[in-house]
């Protein structure tokens, strides 16, 4: 049986559900990265191993422990942008199990104060926007990558001539968070870490 436990943010254990520990706590095998593993209890680290880069080796490893209580975890919520509509298609629901998290894009709008009700979410890993869209749209929380960052955003914004604000949450949830407003002709062109976008368009 495999579990995605999805962590939250994952800056410490205060995000996770009770259903989470407890799976954590009962798992033969933990399979995270580097930063995901430093939430597991040091009584299970020498469960733990780090996840491979490519998700091809990914699925054969689970493939060749199946008969082992796998955890995968996973950041945020596996199935906002995450992993979990990957295993999905690869695995059945009778081997596979997804446990819910709290997802940077929920963090960041509870952090603003600002309801999600009515927001759209999307993501830009490995993707490219529909910006005339985005623009369009009162409310947008996306999360973000390399190339289609919040200054990329931003810019998409002056361009359409967009009067977007934007909250931009980096590290969330780790004792380095970082969170800024800015208008859209005023995001610095910057490397963003870790970063979820909250965007909201005025006209």
């Amino acid at each position: 049986m495999i579990t995605v436990v999805g962590i939250g943010p994952g800056g410490t254990q205060d995000y996770l559900f009770d259903r989470a520990k407890d799976a954590i706590a009962a798992a033969e095998l933990i399979i995270g990265s580097e930063r995901q593993l430093k939430i597991v209890p040091a009584n299970k680290i020498n469960k733990c191993r780090q996840l491979p880069r490519n998700l091809d080796d990914l699925a054969v490893f689970l493939t060749d422990h199946q008969n082992e209580e796998i955890v995968l975890l996973a950041s945020g919520d596996p199935l906002t942008y995450g992993i979990g509509k990957w295993l999905t298609k690869r695995f059945s629901s009778e081997k596979l199990t997804i446990l819910p998290g709290i997802s940077s894009l929920h963090y960041l709008f509870n952090r603003l104060n600002i309801p999600m009700e009515d927001c759209f979410i999307t993501s830009s890993h490995g993707r490219i926007p529909d910006f005339s869209l985005l623009f369009k749209l009162p409310k947008v929380g996306i999360v973000t990558d390399k190339v289609n960052g919040p200054y990329q955003l931003a810019q998409e914004a002056v361009k359409r001539g967009s009067k977007t604000i934007f909250y931009i949450g980096e590290n969330l949830s780790y004792s380095d968070e970082k969170i800024s407003c800015y208008k859209a002709c005023e995001v610095p062109d910057e490397d963003y870490q870790m970063n979820a976008v909250v965007m909201i368009n005025e006209g």
